[in-house]
């Protein structure tokens, strides 16, 4: 909604002064978008909240008065216990180490319905597995860097597509984009970016590329880019991150690829 609203006031007078206090959640929001919007409000504040529906469903926030931290997702609420641990080996992680991120605290749910398999694989002695890569500063300030699940291995690299996504998303021409991986005989997985360009711009998967090895290291700029007129969506306006990498896959094997 938020990109909505900047995208329509690029072409029609809009004032924006009465939006004071802004939410966002469910999925991560671009930070270059935050301060797009923060810019059209003239000085409303975004604060991004996270959790799980597992947890009630908040389990941090990001402070509207004090210390807030953009790109973050804020501090634990009151009496909610965080730890991350790494994704193979399952030992506590330090400071600015990337791992996933367990939560205990009295929003965490008791169990599944009537379902003690999948009980016992998100809950252990009471800490709820998020399947989120996070990681904590010095200030106790959490980032989320991307799903378990969906982060990229790329000839050994961990990738991980938010990242990626923040980036693109400083480009004046990239209304929206969404990053992923398709498997790869060589490398394992190539990193792929479905792009909607901002109406009345124009861009070349050539001139994207050469921007994004300006930005990024060698093994996070997309290998293969595609541009749309949309992507796909819930009913709530999150991408479907998974469709896209479906899609994508359909085609390479369409192509005998």
């Amino acid at each position: 909604m938020y990109i909505s609203i900047l995208d329509y006031a690029k072409e029609h007078p809009v004032h924006l002064k009465s939006f004071k206090v802004m939410t966002s959640g469910s999925a991560p929001m671009p930070v270059e978008i935050i301060r797009q919007m923060e810019r059209l409000s003239d000085g409303g504040v975004i604060s991004e909240g996270y959790g799980l529906s597992e947890s009630s469903p908040t389990t941090h926030r990001n402070p509207f008065i004090g210390l807030r931290k953009i790109g973050s997702i804020g501090i634990p609420l009151p009496d909610t216990e965080c730890r991350i641990i790494h994704v193979d080996h399952g030992e506590d992680l330090g400071i600015n180490e990337a791992g996933e991120l367990l939560i205990k605290g009295p929003q965490v749910m008791k169990g599944y319905f009537r379902d003690v398999e999948s009980t016992a694989m998100q809950l252990q002695d009471g800490w709820l597995a998020t399947g989120d890569i996070a990681t904590v500063d010095e200030d106790g300030y959490y980032y989320i860097v991307g799903r378990k699940k969906e982060m990229v291995i790329g000839s050994g690299y961990n990738i991980y597509p938010n990242e990626v996504e923040d980036v693109l998303y400083t480009h004046e021409s990239i209304l929206e984009v969404s990053v992923y991986g398709i498997p790869d005989r060589y490398r394992g997985e190539t990193l792929a970016a479905s792009v909607v360009l901002t109406k009345g711009t124009a861009l070349t998967v050539e001139g994207l590329r050469a921007w994004c090895k300006e930005r990024l290291a060698a093994y996070k700029v997309p290998k293969m880019i595609e541009f749309r007129k949309e992507l796909p969506k819930t009913n709530v306006g999150k991408v479907l991150r998974r469709k896209l990498a479906e899609e994508h896959r359909e085609r390479l094997k369409a192509n005998g690829n």
